[in-house]
């Protein structure tokens, strides 16, 4: 069956959202007089939503819920203020989106940012395309890997599983398109690497967002 749909992570697939994210949760650690990290590290901290982030990023949190608590909520309000200083759509991801766009492809994103930042970003950084639905972590989707949103996702955009690609950067994404029963791309451009995507069970991998073009 050809291709009808693609499903897009966000972070680390569509936006370099690295930085933001980085000087986010760093300036809430200090104010917590908590050790900071660089912008590196980061990569192995995202990609499992705030919580999660927060939990890697301060260890000192871990049992204490009042302290987690406090971080997740600064860490909102930190991301709130500069969520897009310096991110931007990758090199490439304008191009790829185009052409989706001109073949007829149809476009959702599912991201395990909470669902208001995800809409935000959409909005503001990807404002000349459209994506039919667009889902982050909220009450009614839960974070990946849990297959909810993504099948969903597909439902709502009125395809088949069979129809769709599922394209991420981490071996969150991979689980996530496995267990929705989705085709599962890895991206190399993103916050992790080819052999955490091949162990995680990617299909296939690409190292440029047009190469995309040639799965469908």
């Amino acid at each position: 069956m050809s291709i009808k749909g693609v499903c897009f992570d966000l972070d680390g697939t569509l936006l370099d959202t690295l930085a933001d994210l980085a000087d986010s949760m760093n300036r809430t650690l200090e104010r917590h007089g908590l050790p900071t990290h660089p912008v590196e590290a980061y990569k192995t901290f995202v990609g499992n939503g705030l919580t999660v982030l927060v939990r890697r990023a301060a260890p000192a949190a871990e049992g204490d819920d009042d302290l987690a608590r406090q971080l997740i909520d600064g860490m909102r309000a930190e991301y709130a203020k500069r969520w897009a200083e310096r991110t931007r759509p990758y090199d490439g991801v304008p191009e790829m989106l185009n052409a989706l766009e001109a073949r007829g492809v149809a476009m959702g994103i599912l991201s395990n940012k909470p669902h208001d930042f995800t809409e935000l970003c959409v909005a503001e950084l990807l404002p000349h395309w459209k994506f039919q639905v667009v889902l982050g972590v909220s009450e009614t989707t839960p974070a990946k890997p849990d297959p909810t949103g993504l099948k969903n996702l597909c439902s709502e955009m009125g395809l088949d599983r069979s129809e769709f690609l599922y394209v991420g950067d981490t071996n969150t994404d991979v689980e996530t398109a496995k267990a929705g029963g989705l085709v599962a791309v890895g991206v190399l451009w993103g916050f992790r690497g080819a052999d955490e995507l091949t162990a995680a069970g990617a299909d296939t991998l690409i190292a440029h967002p047009v190469e995309l073009l040639e799965l469908l």
